[in-house]
């Protein structure tokens, strides 16, 4: 098995692009750049820059890559990379993350090892910002999705990352080093969600999210099926009846010295192994992709990772309830009802929609561990791709404040996310003759009703949702992102903790 990732050791060069020790210098380009404090590269690259901007081999258009052989006029680099930017004018911190990862996966490709990327100076964004968003893209490069590939040629990894700004600080060592552990988790969490079902069963998933946390000096504790049914997690055993696999649910802690004892953050990640629907059966084309439905519960997991790493100042409390949804003479049918650990009853209309009944017990359990604040991410409907497409992540929640909280922190952290509505009429689509309610409600804001589903098991509690079943994973390659799994989420659940000072408040 190839390595799926490794992190690179990310320093700061005070000085100009003359100064980027790296094999390959990245310099961000916008259309129409004056090249500004770089008076030096004509002559370094022999006119090589020169002549492809005036001919127009080289526009800057956004991930336009030019290559050019540097090393003269005292310059350190023997190559820069001209990665093209677009119009300054639209030039955001997550545009500029995509850049640097476009870059990085371009100097892989081309068997680079150390890499140094110039910062260049924008009015609307901060350097320390600059310096994360950098960091981030360079890890998020350093991913291999072909982890079972043999008789390959060897994968060549990014083994140093040097970002290059005009002055150092402080602040900016630390904001690197927030983007290294951030860029990291997220691989962490591509690398789970695209293991095959045969290899992550829930029993793997939870033993490797233990060590995983347990690595970074957090508390957890594994609920094995009979504990589960102690519980009375009705609708987590419910799906899981089918596989032959047995459930498991991890409990994870995040508890600084540094932190009040209130607020506590719960996120709670949706951990299907495998999903084929159960009874209620998928159709055979793509299926296989349903290895990535645990993409929720490994974002929860990254991102306290994270949290822990950089000292977040809240409590975390984080749960995982993983399953296979499987078909089988013991699976639960269509017209069942279950009882959550809750108490509520549950009519299965749809043996599919089993995401939202695990994560009823996991929402439960979080705040019996004393939760506060929710927020749970799922791969939960096809209908949010209908809704929002393959680009941006359908979030829900109540109350509003704390919904724009969460929406916040997923643009600082460049998941793109977008508000939908939970008003209180879609429930009626859910009601059930014999039950509580039942767990879908037809084609119509499939989205909305699942989301109003889960808002029955979090009270009065702050909460969020978020559904990434069109961000989770990339069906077609991009500049900046191959195709495969896409650790959506990781830091913005990461970027609310480290920002929790702002909403401690809220309730």
């Amino acid at each position: 098995m190839q390595t799926v990732h490794r992190v690179p050791a990310v320093s700061l060069v005070s000085g100009p692009a003359s100064q980027g020790q790296g094999e390959l210098l990245v310099i961000p380009v916008f259309e129409q750049d004056d090249l500004e404090g770089l008076s030096g590269l004509a002559a370094a690259t022999g006119g090589e820059v020169a002549r492809a901007r005036q001919v127009g081999e080289f526009r800057g258009t956004l991930y336009e890559i030019f290559l050019a052989t540097a090393g003269r006029e005292s310059w350190r680099a023997a190559r820069v990379a001209l990665v093209g930017a677009g119009p300054r004018a639209d030039f955001t911190a997550e545009r500029l993350r995509r850049v640097v990862t476009t870059a990085g996966l371009a100097a892989r490709q081309r068997r680079v090892t150390r890499l140094s990327v110039l910062h260049r100076p924008h009015e609307r964004i901060e350097p320390p910002r600059a310096a994360q968003v950098m960091a981030e893209g360079a890890l998020l490069a350093n991913f291999n999705g072909g982890s079972y590939k043999t008789g390959s040629d060897p994968v060549t990894f990014l083994e140093s990352v040097e970002l290059v700004f005009a002055s150092g600080g402080d602040s900016l060592r630390e904001a690197a080093e927030r983007g290294r552990v951030l860029g990291e988790c997220s691989n962490v969490a591509r690398e789970l969600a695209n293991e095959p079902g045969n290899a992550l069963t829930p029993r793997v998933f939870a033993e490797r999210a233990a060590a995983l946390a347990g690595d970074a000096g957090l508390a957890v504790e594994v609920l094995d099926e009979k504990r589960i049914e102690q519980l009375g997690m009705g609708l987590l055993l419910g799906v899981a009846r089918g596989s032959a696999e047995p459930p498991r649910v991890v409990a994870i802690r995040y508890e600084p010295a540094i932190a009040p004892p209130s607020p506590v953050l719960g996120l709670v990640g949706k951990g299907i192994t495998f999903d084929t629907g159960g009874i209620s059966i998928k159709p055979a084309e793509n299926m296989d992709r349903m290895k990535d439905d645990m993409s929720g519960g490994a974002a929860v997991l990254s991102a306290t990772i994270a949290a822990a790493r950089l000292g977040a100042p809240v409590r975390i409390v984080t749960i995982i309830p993983a399953t296979e949804n499987m078909p089988s003479g013991t699976a639960t049918r269509p017209g069942d009802v279950l009882r959550g650990a809750s108490g509520k009853t549950v009519e299965v209309l749809n043996t599919d929609a089993e995401g939202r009944l695990i994560l009823g017990d996991g929402l439960w359990y979080a705040q019996q561990l004393g939760a506060t604040h929710l927020v749970d991410v799922a791969t939960l409907t096809g209908a949010c791709v209908v809704a929002l497409g393959k680009s941006t992540t359908g979030l829900f929640g109540t109350p509003e404040r704390w919904r724009d909280t969460v929406l916040r922190a997923s643009e600082r952290a460049g998941d793109r996310a977008w508000p939908m509505p939970t008003f209180q009429d879609y429930f009626d689509q859910l009601k059930s003759e014999i039950a509580d309610f039942t767990n879908t409600g037809g084609r119509p804001a499939g989205a909305i009703t699942a989301a109003l589903f889960l808002r029955e098991f979090v009270g009065d509690r702050p909460w969020v949702h978020l559904d990434i079943a069109g961000t989770a994973w990339a069906d077609e390659a991009k500049p900046y992102q191959p195709k495969g799994a896409t650790g959506v989420a990781v830091r913005t659940l990461a970027e609310l903790a480290l920002d929790a000072a702002q909403w401690r408040d809220l309730r």
